[in-house]
């Protein structure tokens, strides 16, 4: 039973933390300070920031699809 609640809780920490991890990466702070946003701004608004949360992981585990193909710069030799 134990084995099967560690599993679990690694799984639920791969999938959730990639959210707050990414988001702190792209503004420049630490993870924590997200989570913690998070966390707050959940009990203040009611819940909706989950509603944001899940939304975020979707994309990001669906980004590849929403990745636009910029055209690619051909070098004078190419010509």
């Amino acid at each position: 039973m134990k084995r099967l609640i560690q599993k679990i809780t690694f799984f639920f920490e791969m999938q959730s933390y990639g959210v707050c991890g990414w988001i702190a990466r792209k503004i420049g702070i630490s993870t924590y300070k997200v989570r913690l946003g998070f966390i707050y701004f959940s009990f203040v608004s009611l819940g909706s920031p989950i509603l944001v949360y899940l939304i975020l992981a979707w994309i990001l585990d669906h980004k590849h699809y929403f990745k636009l193909q910029g055209k690619r710069k051909t070098s004078i030799w190419e010509i």
